[in-house]
C-alpha cells in the first residue's frame, strides 16, 4: 500500500458541496472550532470557520497528479491550507489549478488530468482497498497490513500500538 492513500469519506456529497450543519446538525461547530484552533496553534496551524463539506473527488485526483509531478507533499500542505485555514472550495477546478500553481505545478496540465478523469481509476483502487482494510474514516494508520490506529490521536495511542507488535 501506499504511504497515502486517497480516500473519499464521502463519495455522495454533490459537486458544489453541502453546507456542514446541514450533513452534521448534531455537531457543535463553535466548540469544535474553539478547540482545533487552541490545538493547532500549539504547532502554528490557524484554522478558519469551514462551513462547506467539499466534494473532494477533484481534489484527490489532482493530489495523485501532484504525486506523480513529485509534488504531492507540497500539494497536499497546500491542499488543506486551503481549505481549512483559507476556507477555498476544494471541489472546484479552478481552485485546485491556483492550489496547483502556488507549488509550481502546471495548473493548465492539471485541468486537463482532471477532464480527462486521468486519477478516476486509480482513485478507485484505493477506494476498494480502504474497504478491504474496512476503513470508513480519516485519518487511518496502518501497520504491517495488520493494524490499525483511527483518528488523529496523541502520541501515546501510536506508541502503546507499536510496543504491542
Amino acid at each position: 500500500m501506499d504511504e497515502w492513500l486517497g480516500y473519499e469519506i464521502h463519495p455522495e456529497t454533490p459537486p458544489a458541496g453541502v453546507l456542514l450543519a446541514e450533513r452534521l446538525p448534531h455537531i457543535d461547530w463553535e466548540e469544535m472550532y474553539r478547540d482545533l484552533r487552541m490545538k493547532g496553534a500549539q504547532f502554528g496551524i490557524e484554522f478558519g470557520n469551514v462551513t462547506l463539506l467539499a466534494n473532494s473527488k477533484l481534489a484527490l485526483q489532482a493530489a495523485e497528479y501532484a504525486r506523480d509531478q513529485g509534488k504531492f507533499d507540497e500539494f497536499h500542505e497546500a491542499l488543506l491550507r486551503s481549505y481549512f485555514t483559507e476556507l477555498q472550495d476544494i471541489g472546484n477546478s479552478d481552485v485546485l489549478g491556483t492550489i496547483a500553481g502556488k507549488v509550481g505545478l502546471d495548473a493548465k496540465e492539471l485541468q486537463t488530468a482532471l477532464q480527462q478523469q486521468r486519477y478516476a481509476a486509480q482513485l478507485h483502487r484505493s477506494a476498494q482497498e480502504a474497504y478491504e482494510f474496512g476503513i470508513t474514516a480519516v485519518p487511518v494508520f496502518i501497520i504491517e497490513q495488520h493494524y490499525s490506529i483511527v483518528g488523529a490521536q496523541p502520541l501515546e495511542v501510536f506508541k502503546a500500538k507499536l510496543r504491542q507488535l
